[in-house]
């Protein structure tokens, strides 16, 4: 029976070193290397590839080392023209001023006020020297999005990020599972693979989960009991 230390840390926050990333290694060290001044990033992918994960990992690095980040995504307090300045998706805004890192995700999303936003803080963190990187479900060029800031999402560096073939999806699970202290057989991935969404943030939020329904049954992880999960999830409370 496996033990309550294999868990201390289960769901462990967004960083580099917790991205899954088979057949995205360049993307990866692009972004890893990345430092204030550099210039813009922008990151696609469908849904479900990782791309919040990476700006998540910016910025928890950039947290670490004392930089400020401003952290856009829709439905967020945005600042306004003059001023905005935020630690997260839901801090208060402040300043711009100092503002060292520009994070914006789901940029197929912003409603035009957040573009103007986004616009804005593009021209006045970049202008100042800070580091702006974007993400989106698809190439700039075919952004539902205003004009101005999608060129200038477009005219840095321009990285796609792939979702993982069936055969390397395995292969992730299986290394995120080990690295857990988990043991996933064949069974529960054939299960999870034929039955449920197929993108690596689904399938490693489901591990997730049953990680920790597998702990309060004390049992091990298999088909029944990844059913037993599914269909209590299904009923009504």
């Amino acid at each position: 029976m496996r033990q309550l230390a294999l868990d201390i840390g289960l769901s462990p926050a967004p960083d580099f070193d917790t991205f899954i990333g088979l057949g995205n290694e360049t993307v990866l060290a692009e972004l890893a290397a990345l430092q204030p001044g550099c210039a813009p990033v922008y990151l696609w992918g469908p849904s479900g590839c990782g791309k919040t994960h990476l700006l998540k990992s910016l910025q928890a690095r950039a947290q670490r080392r004392g930089e400020r980040v401003l952290w856009l995504e829709p439905g967020a307090e945005w600042p306004h023209a003059q001023a905005g300045m935020a630690e997260g998706p839901n801090a208060t805004v402040t300043d711009l001023l100092d503002v060292q890192w520009l994070l914006m995700d789901q940029a197929e999303a912003w409603s035009a006020a957040e573009q103007q936003a986004a616009f804005s803080a593009f021209v006045r963190v970049s202008a100042q020297g800070g580091c702006v990187v974007a993400a989106g479900r698809m190439p700039p060029v075919d952004l539902p999005i205003r004009e101005d800031i999608r060129t200038r999402l477009g005219w840095g560096l321009v990285l796609s990020l792939w979702p993982l073939g069936e055969s390397t999806l395995r292969q992730a699970l299986h290394d995120e599972a080990q690295r857990r202290g988990l043991r996933l057989g064949d069974e529960v991935l054939d299960y999870a693979l034929k039955r449920l969404a197929r993108d690596l943030k689904s399938l490693t939020g489901l591990l997730d989960r049953l990680d920790r329904y597998a702990l309060q049954w004390q049992r091990p992880l298999t088909v029944p009991l990844l059913r037993q999960m599914l269909d209590e999830e299904q009923s009504p409370p």
